[in-house]
């Protein structure tokens, strides 16, 4: 049940990122805003949009959370071989996993990481954290901005899309 709530509200993330105006950043940046709004600005994750829709998850980063939301770029899908990216959003269930895979209970901010070796997601296989001169990554991933703060929870951006060990 968790990880279709988290799921679900990864989509609303991103979508909610393609739909409202850029105007709500500002707020945003303050942690006024819920996930959802707070993805608004970043105008980079129309990738990551597109495959929350294929999946069908709506809504619960809208929620009372709180999430951590391992997010990655456009240019962290772009990594991936347009082919085996195409196979994933098409197949609704390894799709889900990925997303699930991205979403962490809970608010885990930078300042945490550094006590934490690994992290379990909503897809319910746990991240391997690492942090060394100062810079931290996700399974070998790099962290490269931390602490978006939002009303529900935080976003961590990603220089990689992170998947399940199954998925490798």
């Amino acid at each position: 049940m968790n990880r279709i709530f988290a799921a679900t509200g990864l989509l609303a993330l991103f979508v909610g990122a393609a739909l409202f105006p850029l105007s709500t950043a500002r707020a945003a940046d303050k942690g006024e805003k819920d996930i959802v709004d707070t993805a608004v600005g970043a105008g980079s994750f129309k990738t990551l949009v597109e495959a929350v829709k294929k999946a069908d998850l709506v809504d619960t980063l809208k929620g009372e959370g709180p999430f951590t939301v391992f997010a990655p770029t456009d240019e962290a899908f772009a990594k991936i071989p347009k082919e085996d990216l195409n196979s994933l959003i098409k197949d609704k269930g390894a799709l889900t996993d990925v997303l699930t895979y991205h979403v962490v209970p809970g608010k885990v901010m930078a300042a945490d990481v550094v006590k934490l070796d690994s992290a379990k997601t909503v897809e319910g296989t746990p991240l391997k954290i690492a942090v060394k001169n100062g810079k931290a990554t996700v399974n070998g991933v790099n962290v490269i901005k931390t602490d978006i703060v939002c009303s529900n929870g935080v976003i961590h951006v990603i220089d990689a899309v992170l998947l399940p060990p199954g998925d490798k």
